[in-house]
C-alpha cells in the first residue's frame, strides 16, 4: 500500500480525536477553545460553535476514510494502527495544550 494512504489514515485519526472534546463540550452547553476564538486556541467559543466544529471534524475524518480505505473489510491492521496513532498523538497534544490553557487562571 502506498505511504500516503498511511499518512491520510493518520490524519483522519487526528481529526476524529479532535471531534470528541468539541462535540462533548458543545452538547453539554459548555464554552470551549476553538480555532475561531480570540486568541485562537486559547479563547473560548460558544457551545454551538463547538458542536459545528466537532461535526466538521467528524465529516473530514469520515470523508478521508471513505476515499482512502481499501474496499475489503475490515481494513488491514496496519491502517488501523496508523489511524490509532494519529488519534493518540492528537489526544496527547490536546491534553497538554488545553491543560495549560485551562489551568493558566482566569482570562478576561
Amino acid at each position: 500500500m502506498p505511504w500516503y494512504i498511511y499518512l491520510l489514515t493518520f490524519i483522519a485519526g487526528a481529526f476524529a480525536a479532535n471531534a470528541v472534546p468539541h462535540l462533548v463540550q458543545g452538547m453539554s452547553g459548555n464554552r470551549f477553545q476553538t480555532p475561531f476564538a480570540s486568541p485562537s486556541g486559547v479563547g473560548e467559543s460558544s457551545a454551538l460553535v463547538n458542536v459545528l466544529w466537532g461535526a466538521a471534524n467528524v465529516a473530514i475524518a469520515g470523508a478521508l476514510l471513505h476515499f482512502i480505505l481499501p474496499p475489503e473489510f475490515p481494513p488491514p491492521p496496519s491502517l488501523c494502527i496508523a489511524g490509532g496513532i494519529g488519534a493518540l498523538i492528537s489526544a496527547i497534544f490536546m491534553a497538554l495544550h488545553f491543560g495549560k490553557v485551562r489551568n493558566a487562571g482566569p482570562r478576561p
